[in-house]
């Protein structure tokens, strides 16, 4: 292995940890925002899975960058789905009038 891929693979491991520690210590109460939040961040991570799998420099990084694409998008999309539910919890239904 090459020093550049050694070294992405301990910033990689260390940003899932630090990513995972932060998540894990959030209220309940604050899922809606923090939800808003990963998915602007998975919008990135889809942004750059693209330019990895678009650069075709390799069989194995063409493969691992549409897999992250996949799950990038796989995520993002569940993300807008599931604080779209939850926001329409909190809006009042309408009342009938007798």
């Amino acid at each position: 292995m090459s020093s550049d891929m050694i070294s992405s693979l301990y910033v990689f491991v260390l940003a899932g940890f630090v990513g995972f520690e932060v998540i894990r210590r959030v209220s309940p109460l604050l899922h809606t925002p923090l939800m808003s939040l990963t998915n602007a961040l998975d919008a990135i991570a889809v942004v750059g899975a693209i330019v990895i799998a678009g650069r075709q420099q390799s069989t194995l990084g063409t493969v691992l960058g549409t897999l992250a694409v996949i799950a990038s998008m796989s995520n993002v999309v569940g993300g807008f789905l599931i604080t779209d539910r939850m926001l329409r919890m909190f809006r009042r239904g309408e009342r009938k009038q007798q």
